[in-house]
């Protein structure tokens, strides 16, 4: 069986071509970005709109395939109007293979992709993005949250006080860049319970930037502070779960300094750290292909196309087995 997943929740407009082993045979990307200002919807959903074809034409010349078995989009959750473009593809390209198509939960793609790429089998899961920040495990059935973000997402966070820098969009890889210059300043700490919440911080470092104090200094502080938080709570979830692997995903999972805090936490357990692969960290259409597919071999099809702006992973009732390749049929 071969799959077509299309990505579209946020800045990616993303193609790819999956088999049911699990094999990634392409994957195609294009991001919105801007060197002033954050991701105004309509305009990422413009770019999504006039990059669509050449992402999938790409994806189908990159996996050497003329048609597919099964057209996966990303439902949601994220900004209406990219979703919107998604869908309205997922249904263009479905009809001409005269195919099924199904609409997979983007944050439900990152666990279950996490899983197929890397050796993680009962993990508590860290999903950090744009716009997510929870603490997720597998239990009873279902992906439960046991701790989350307040306010924002951790990338999110990241992103607005790149904007008070001046450092365009995204801003997380630039922010860990200065970070690597920066030294030590007093910032609040902002852990309640499971919960973490962000925007307090934000708003003493925006303060702090206006007053002239060093970029470096502050991303440096922000970083250690934000990672500090994250590994907290990861660290009390996996106590009170008993569990002894961590799974880092989503695309915060690229900074090397939140990897290296994770990996020294789980280390002094005697856990074990995975990341997701840093291919595979940002949103891509490969886990929304390998999700619908995990879903469509499990039995569920479609009764209604749609999309689902606030749709969480724990309103997922998970139906199949294993997120481990292969699949049987």
């Amino acid at each position: 069986m071969i799959v077509l997943g299309i990505e579209s929740t946020a800045h990616t407009f993303g193609a790819a071509i999956v088999n049911k082993k699990g094999q990634v045979l392409s994957d195609v990307r294009d991001i919105f970005t801007t060197t002033t200002g954050g991701m105004i919807p309509t305009q990422v959903a413009e770019h999504h709109t006039q990059v669509a074809d050449s992402v999938i034409t790409k994806a189908f010349a990159d996996a050497k395939v003329n048609h597919v078995d099964l057209v996966v989009y990303s439902r949601g959750p994220g900004l209406a109007p990219c979703l919107h473009v998604g869908i309205a593809k997922a249904k263009e390209y479905a009809k001409s293979f005269g195919c099924d198509i199904i609409g997979a939960n983007h944050p439900m793609a990152h666990l279950t992709s996490g899983l197929l790429f890397t050796e993680a089998q009962d993990p508590v899961m860290l999903y950090l993005s744009g716009a997510n920040t929870q603490i997720i495990a597998l239990e009873a059935g279902k992906y439960r949250v046991f701790g989350e973000t307040e306010d924002v997402g951790l990338g999110n966070a990241l992103d607005k006080f790149a904007r008070t820098l001046g450092l365009g969009f995204p801003g997380g890889p630039q922010i860990e860049q200065l970070a690597l210059q920066g030294k030590w300043i007093e910032l609040p700490y902002t852990v309640k319970g499971m919960d973490v919440a962000f925007s307090g911080i934000i708003t003493r470092v925006t303060q702090l930037a206006k007053k002239g104090v060093a970029k470096e200094d502050l991303c440096y502080s922000l970083q250690e502070v934000f990672f500090s938080m994250i590994t907290e709570v990861t660290e009390r979830a996996m106590a009170h779960l008993n569990k002894q692997e961590v799974l880092l995903i989503g695309g915060v999972a690229a900074n090397k300094r939140l990897c290296s805090m994770l990996g020294t936490m789980c280390k002094a357990r005697g856990a074990t750290f995975f990341a997701v692969p840093m291919q595979y960290a940002g949103d891509n259409g490969a886990m929304i292909a390998w999700q619908g597919l995990l879903e469509y071999h499990a039995g569920r099809r479609e009764k209604k196309l749609d999309i689902y702006p606030y749709e969480r992973c724990d309103e997922i009732d998970v139906i199949w087995k294993s997120a481990k390749p292969p699949l049987s049929k």
